[in-house]
């Protein structure tokens, strides 16, 4: 049985992994947990992406953590492989796998029979150079005549995901929607919790949050991944907070600017993780500020 955490960004999803298996921890059943957020498979991205630091993990083990170099392109295609392959050597080992995080794309390939299309380098490349001399702009209005429902759930500024989406298309003749799960079939046996919070709470909490990564040091964290290639990283660059305190860096932001940019980004992208995952009707959704969810979550397991 795989136990999976999922819901947007700030709602506590790491606490309530390392509670609930603590819970299982005690009740005879070792528990072991595997990250699902993209930006925490990247050594030296901490402050930014929230990362728990090994002291505070509490002795569980960590899977997927730590296990990509900035300059490494983050893909969905090999996370599913190594995920998958993390949550088989725990099963073998007589413990519960725990995934736990919120890049849906990253959740929903391990969880379901997700199949991936195959890509074609010549027609990667030209979109990318179209990217390159057009910027996103333009491929997003072509996105959103050919498949409108990626174009809305990718948004006008990912260029790397637009270019993806729009291979997709040319490749298979379908929109990138189309090959996502609909009615999904589970890889294995699974049990869902997402956790979840009220606008008008989560808000405050999130501009909150991008005012600690900044107090925290994010800036000289940045700084600090210069000479390993961040700048040149084509994922890890763009990150949300990473990309903007990167411009802080360059002096192509003020330190102001560059918190408020982040926080308009993180509240669309929390937005964007409550669509995606309201769409499992299997999900046991629990309020993130409730004092009994581990209770909840724990009897809700077989």
């Amino acid at each position: 049985m795989l136990v999976v955490i999922v819901g947007p960004t700030g709602t506590g999803k790491s606490e309530l992994s390392l509670d609930l298996a603590e819970r299982l921890i005690t009740a005879g059943r070792p528990a072991e947990i595997v990250n699902a957020d993209a930006m925490q498979l990247y050594r030296g991205m901490d402050i930014g992406t929230a990362k728990l630091p090994v002291a505070e993990r509490r002795g569980v083990p960590h899977h997927l953590l730590d296990v990509l170099d900035v300059t490494d392109e983050a893909t969905v295609a090999r996370y599913q492989v190594e995920a998958r392959a993390a949550i088989t050597g725990i099963l073998e080992r007589g413990a519960v796998p725990i995934l736990v995080g919120g890049s849906g794309l990253y959740v929903s390939s391990v969880v379901h029979d997700f199949q991936f299309p195959g890509t074609d380098p010549v027609l990667r490349a030209r979109l990318e150079a179209e990217l390159v001399e057009q910027g996103p702009g333009l491929l997003y209005e072509r996105l959103k005549t050919v498949d409108p429902d990626s174009a809305v759930r990718i948004g006008a500024s990912n260029g790397r995901r637009i270019v993806r989406a729009l291979e997709v298309v040319e490749l298979t003749g379908a929109p990138h929607t189309a090959v996502l799960p609909g009615d999904p079939v589970y890889w294995m046996p699974a049990v869902t919790f997402g956790l979840r919070l009220p606008r008008e709470v989560l808000t405050p909490r999130l501009d909150a949050r991008v005012d600690r990564m900044w107090a925290a040091g994010l800036v000289d964290e940045v700084r600090g991944l210069l000479p390993a290639g961040l700048e040149g990283g084509v994922t890890a660059s763009r990150a949300i907070g990473y990309a903007q305190a990167l411009g802080q860096v360059r002096g192509t932001l003020a330190q102001a600017d560059a918190i408020e940019a982040t926080q308009q980004l993180t509240r669309r992208y929390a937005r964007r993780q409550v669509s995606w995952f309201k769409r499992d009707p299997h999900t046991h959704w629990i309020d993130a500020d409730d004092p009994d969810r581990v209770e909840q979550a724990a009897t809700q397991l077989p």
